[in-house]
C-alpha cells in the first residue's frame, strides 16, 4: 500500500477503539433484512439498503421508539427474532480486517469495540471469527447505561487495560456517529471505508484521516514507528 502524509502530531496509538459492523465486518444486509421484516409486519414500506443506513446509525433502543412509536418493544422482538436467527450465518470480516487486528494486538496496542449492535450479537459474532481474545473488550449497545455517541461506552471499553479517553487513543468507524463518539471523548476520529454518509454529523464531528480500509490502520501505525525510530538519535562509536 502506498505510504500516506501523517498528520502532524498524531501519536501512536496506546489503544485503538473500532467500531464493528462497516468497520470491521460487513453484516449490514441481515440488519437490512430485520428492519424490514419489522416494517412489514407494521403495515410500513420496506427500506432500501441506502434508507437502512441512513436511517440506523444509532441504537435499536434510541431508534426504533421514533420508527415504531408505541410500537417499537413488538417491533424489536420481531427484528431480534430475524437477526438471531441469521446474523452469523451473514457474517463477512471486511478485507484486512483480521490481519490488521493481530499486527496491532502483536504491537501491544489495546484493542476493542464500541457498537451500536447489541451486546450479546456482537460478542457471538467476535467469538465466531475467532477476534474475541484480540479485545479487551467488546461493548455493545444496552452494555453501557447510554449507546454511543455518548462516552460512556468508551469508558467502558478503555478500563479493562487501564486506559483513558485521549489522544493516544483511536476511535476508528466508518459513520458519522463514530466520529461524533470520537469528538465527545476526546479520541482521535478516523474514517474508514465507503459507507454512504448522510446529513451534516461529518461537517459537524470531521474526522483527522479519512482511509480507505482496515489494512490502512496498521500501514499508518507502521508509519508512526518508522518515523519514531528514525528521529531516535544514534549512540556514538
Amino acid at each position: 500500500m502506498t505510504p500516506f502524509a501523517v498528520p502532524e502530531g498524531l501519536a501512536r496509538p496506546r489503544a485503538v477503539i473500532f467500531d464493528w459492523d462497516n468497520t470491521l465486518v460487513t453484516n449490514w444486509r441481515c440488519v437490512h433484512a430485520a428492519i424490514n421484516a419489522a416494517l412489514e409486519t407494521f403495515g410500513h414500506r420496506p427500506w432500501t439498503l441506502e434508507e437502512s443506513y441512513e436511517r440506523v446509525r444509532h441504537s435499536l433502543r434510541d431508534s426504533f421508539p421514533v420508527i415504531f412509536g408505541d410500537d417499537w418493544m413488538k417491533a424489536r422482538e420481531i427484528f431480534y427474532d430475524h437477526f438471531a436467527a441469521h446474523h452469523l450465518a451473514y457474517l463477512e470480516p471486511l478485507d484486512g480486517a483480521e490481519a490488521m487486528l493481530r499486527r496491532l494486538a502483536e504491537a501491544g496496542v489495546y484493542l476493542a469495540v464500541v457498537s451500536n449492535k447489541t451486546g450479546r450479537f456482537l460478542r457471538a459474532e467476535a467469538e465466531t471469527l475467532g477476534w474475541a481474545p484480540l479485545f479487551g473488550k467488546l461493548v455493545g449497545a444496552t452494555d453501557a447505561p447510554v449507546d454511543k455517541p455518548a462516552v460512556e461506552p468508551v469508558t467502558m471499553a478503555l478500563e479493562p487495560g487501564g486506559i483513558v479517553p485521549g489522544p493516544d487513543v483511536w476511535f476508528v468507524g466508518d459513520a458519522d456517529i463514530d466520529m461524533e463518539c470520537a469528538h465527545r471523548a476526546g479520541c482521535v476520529p478516523i474514517l474508514v471505508g465507503s459507507t454512504p454518509q448522510v446529513g451534516a454529523g461529518l461537517d459537524r464531528f470531521p474526522p483527522l484521516m479519512k482511509l480507505s480500509g482496515c489494512s490502512a490502520i496498521s500501514v499508518l501505525v507502521q508509519q508512526i514507528d518508522d518515523t519514531i525510530s528514525s528521529a531516535k538519535p544514534t549512540r556514538a562509536r
